[in-house]
């Protein structure tokens, strides 16, 4: 849904997910917002013929208040809940906000599991800064604990990091449960910010990601969710593509 955050406001949000229906879209990662409770949006949701397998919380919301997300998302019938971003001042995410966030993913990934939900961690890039024999971004996965910790991939911020997105779905194999496919304009400047210009989103297939390879990764370890995110401007425009894209692919 964050795809559509500045489509809502223009066309209202019955509006927009009639558009996002007719699209072809089954699956949306979101909640609810203009005021509706997580039931009314879940009825208007389903009434579009829609799901909402995941939906997202901030760090402080996971880490404090974690029945009430779990309560949140089960009255969504979500079945993840996933973060986003680890509190830091950018460009400064090092060793101790990752052992932070180690230790807090595995106490409100334990509590969630026990509301019947997974928690899931979607990296941003700033997580390849290189530590020991790998990267952070290893490091947070090898010392989480599968059994209640789990992470969602964002092929556009591991690549804008450094990283290689079909290798890490092919060495980490089920720690990931879902993608968010995003694709990049070509040549653009690379760091460990997590942050650069929406615009630099671009129709799936025409940009610097090698989405065959990424997409026959993800389907050899049985990935089930796979949830587009067009932070550009040109969203109407470029989710149709994208998705058209994807049914061009043979293998």
């Amino acid at each position: 849904m964050y795809s559509f955050r500045n489509i809502i406001p223009e066309i209202g949000l019955e509006a927009t997910l009639d558009k996002i229906a007719e699209m072809g879209i089954t699956e949306i990662e979101g909640g609810p917002s203009q005021g509706l409770s997580p039931q009314e949006f879940r009825q208007m949701v389903e009434a579009r013929g829609l799901t909402i397998p995941s939906t997202g919380a901030g760090y402080d919301q996971i880490v404090n208040n974690t029945t009430e997300v779990a309560e949140r998302a089960n009255e969504l019938g979500a079945k993840f809940v996933m973060l986003s971003w680890i509190p830091h001042q950018v460009g400064s995410f090092g060793y101790n906000e990752a052992s932070k966030a180690v230790d807090d993913f595995n106490t409100a990934g334990k509590m969630l599991k026990e509301h019947g939900l997974t928690f899931k961690y979607h990296f941003h890039g700033y997580e390849m800064l290189e530590h020991e024999d790998g990267t952070l971004l290893d490091f947070m996965i090898q010392n989480t604990n599968p059994e209640y910790v789990s992470f969602q991939l964002d092929i556009f911020w591991v690549y804008f990091g450094g990283g290689n997105p079909a290798d890490l779905l092919r060495i980490y194999g089920d720690r990931f449960v879902s993608l968010h496919l995003k694709d990049m304009k070509p040549g653009i400047e690379k760091n460990l910010t997590g942050l650069t210009d929406p615009e630099y989103n671009v129709v799936l297939g025409t940009g610097e990601l090698d989405m065959p390879d990424i997409l026959r990764a993800a389907k050899e370890i049985g990935i089930q969710h796979y949830f587009i995110e067009d932070e550009s401007s040109l969203v109407m425009e470029q989710i149709p593509q994208s998705i058209q894209y994807l049914k061009s692919l043979t293998n």
